[in-house]
């Protein structure tokens, strides 16, 4: 018998990019999993984080970017995307939380605004989760751990008629965390996929539902933590100001899919709809505001959207090879949003309440050519139209309807391979879409004055060389020098329900990363991540960029089923960075160690040991600098650090029996 697995699918001839690639099924099994969302971490330079409680779309990390949740990293899973536009909370909202590591099959990847069919979000990156239709026999697993954690999934595949097969997954968790108030976090997760035909014509339609509420332990000043005492009572790192901090979230979609592909032409049509809801209440800055500054958001949506496209592969004659691909994206958000002051999670003040309408379409066309066995181009084009509507249900000024529109051409050249080492050259425009609300505002919705609008649509300008070789047979090894504009560092602060007009940036870097294949046995994974993020106006108060992370390194050694026994251990190092534009104030670095153990106990059963954290150091999640108000203290706050700690040394036990 022969047993191929594959981790990566870095061959040459199937990137575009140096920063492009597909990690694999067999990989995602090998290593400790702290958030669902980590999957992405297995992208070398990402990062995911959390400051505030897990049930809540994390905080992204990628190429000296602090993606907040989502924004200027665009996310798919089975062709449903999953960044909000216009979100109460953040632009971009990527809430992964649903995600099921153990349907994943495969995650392409791509870094940069280089690909014609990325379009929102994708300035940074873009990622897509493909689940599998089929399960090679059903599986039932179980997870307890410290902190109160219970996990439990259940995942079956069957054939109905022929070659129609119905895979049925669903989840359930329980989570407390270190917290002093437990996070209580209770997610329930369901996925159904109906599959048909085959890889040449074929079909298939998904059903996913996810619910999910929580308490949450938001960041907390420094100073408090020094000082370990709060108004008489120790405090630490877990502790609380504002224990009603919470929330409560649904996600249900239902899509399809279907693609033909012949000797000349491939043609796939995707369609899904998208029903959400949060109700999230924070507090960040303690008193400052009011005797209580915790407030409330409210998003819920309906999405609609449809995808097709289709490839033409024309008979050039000779050595010359040729693929045109023209594609068109639609999708409308039908969204009512709120913000509102509260106090033990009971509404004090209306802050703002909007209907928004807002419709996104696009084309797309590209342009292979392979000229030569050393030489192939990559020539695409894109256009984007936005329009929105808003109606202010409590400032009628703020009411109103926008529109833009913008092209985006993509160029990449590949060079080679020559002694297995392919180059790369890439370039490309790409955008984000700003809130709709900061389109049409006239007055801040607090403070009554007058305020701007913004650009609907954000523009970003990529460039980068790189090369992918495999000149050892069991070595990849990538190397990628690129750089990313941006006219405005726009940024939607739902938060105080205004919008502010950012500063243009620049951010530069080099990436690194090496997948090692020693023997049977062994895997090393091995990537380094330097960046330079500045603003480019030359403003006085300094050119660094908040939470823009400059450093990344990360080791990965896993062991492959050495008798019963596989496993994997993994570091990663993130640097500190600014957290102020005259770089006075930054945050300290992090290293964490998670460890896997793995024992196959018989054909049926693995069991598995997690220790996340392994080392135990007294890591914060994140770091931001800004002005809160603890109760005794001067009524205009004090600038401070806010921190979120990361999770403490955390032992969990996996039980997967198949059958």
């Amino acid at each position: 018998m022969i047993e191929v697995v594959g981790h990566y699918d870095n061959t040459p001839g199937n990137s575009e990019a140096a920063s492009q690639g597909a990690i694999g099924a067999e990989l995602l099994r090998s290593r400790a999993l702290l958030r669902p969302a980590e999957v992405l971490e297995y992208i070398p330079g990402m990062v995911v984080t959390q400051h505030s409680g897990e049930g809540k779309a994390n905080q992204y990390f990628l190429r000296g970017m602090n993606l907040d949740h989502g924004t200027d990293f665009a996310t798919t899973v089975n062709g449903v995307p999953v960044n909000l536009p216009t979100h109460a909370h953040g632009q971009g909202y990527s809430d992964l939380n649903f995600l099921i590591p153990e349907l994943v099959s495969r995650v392409d990847y791509r870094k940069g605004p280089y690909f014609a069919a990325d379009g929102d979000f994708s300035s940074a990156g873009a990622a897509s989760f493909v689940y599998r239709t089929r399960l090679d026999r059903p599986l039932a697993e179980v997870s307890i751990g410290q902190s109160g954690h219970r996990r439990a999934l259940v995942a079956t595949s069957r054939t109905l008629h022929d070659d129609v097969s119905l895979l049925t997954a669903v989840e359930g968790l329980h989570h407390d965390g270190p917290w002093t108030v437990p996070e209580g976090l209770r997610r329930r997760n369901a996925q159904f996929i109906l599959s048909g035909g085959s890889a040449r014509r074929g079909w298939s339609a998904s059903l996913s539902a996810y619910a999910a509420h929580w308490q949450a332990t938001d960041q907390v000043p420094q100073r408090l933590i020094d000082a370990g005492t709060y108004q008489g009572q120790p405090f630490g790192r877990f502790d609380s100001l504002d224990p009603e901090a919470g929330a409560s979230t649904r996600r249900t979609s239902l899509s399809g899919s279907w693609q033909e592909v012949s000797d000349h032409a491939m043609t796939r049509l995707e369609g899904y709809a998208i029903g959400y809801a949060l109700n999230l209440v924070s507090n960040f800055t303690g008193s400052l505001m009011r005797e209580s500054d915790q407030f409330a958001q409210t998003d819920s949506r309906t999405v609609l959207g449809a995808k097709a496209w289709r490839a033409w592969f024309p008979d050039s004659g000779g050595q010359r090879r040729m693929q045109n691909t023209l594609g068109m994206q639609l999708r409308q958000d039908r969204i009512r949003l709120g913000l509102y002051d509260t106090l033990a999670r009971q509404v004090q003040t209306t802050v703002r309440e909007d209907v928004v309408v807002q419709t996104l379409s696009s084309v797309h066309a590209e342009n292979e050519v392979a000229w030569w066995p050393w030489l192939r181009t990559v020539a695409g084009l894109r256009a984007d139209h936005f329009h929105a509507r808003v109606d202010s249900l409590l400032q009628s000024e703020n009411s109103g309807a926008a529109s833009a529109f913008r092209w985006s051409p993509k160029l990449s050249i590949i060079l080679g391979p020559w002694q297995k080492t392919e180059f790369f050259v890439n370039a490309g425009r790409g955008f984000h879409s700003n809130d709709a609300r900061g389109t049409t505002a006239r007055i801040d919705p607090r403070s009554g004055q007058a305020i701007g609008a913004v650009p609907a649509l954000v523009g970003s300008r990529g460039h980068e060389l790189g090369l992918k070789s495999w000149v050892v047979p069991e070595l990849q090894t990538t190397l990628a020098i690129w750089r990313l504009d941006f006219d405005s560092e726009l940024v939607y602060a739902g938060d105080a329900g205004n919008t502010k007009a950012g500063r243009p940036s620049r951010r530069s870097g080099i990436e690194w990363s090496s997948h090692w294949s020693a023997g049977t046995h062994w895997l090393l994974d091995m990537s380094l991540a330097w960046t330079r993020p500045r603003y480019t106006d030359g403003a006085a108060e300094g050119d660094h960029i908040a939470n823009a992370v400059q450093k990344l390194a990360r080791l990965s050694v896993s062991l492959r089923q050495l008798g019963p026994w596989s496993g994997s251990l993994g570091i990663r190092h993130v640097g500190a960075a600014a957290l102020a534009e005259d770089n006075a104030w930054r945050s300290p670095p992090a290293t964490t160690v998670h460890l896997r153990l793995q024992r196959r106990v018989s054909s049926h059963l693995d069991l598995a040991m997690d220790v996340l954290n392994l080392t135990n150091r007294a890591n914060n999640d994140i770091s931001y600098l800004y002005t809160s108000r603890l109760r005794g203290e001067a009524a205009s706050g004090v600038a401070d650090v806010h921190v979120h700690p990361a999770q403490p040394r955390t032992l969990r036990l996996t039980a997967r029996l198949s059958f």
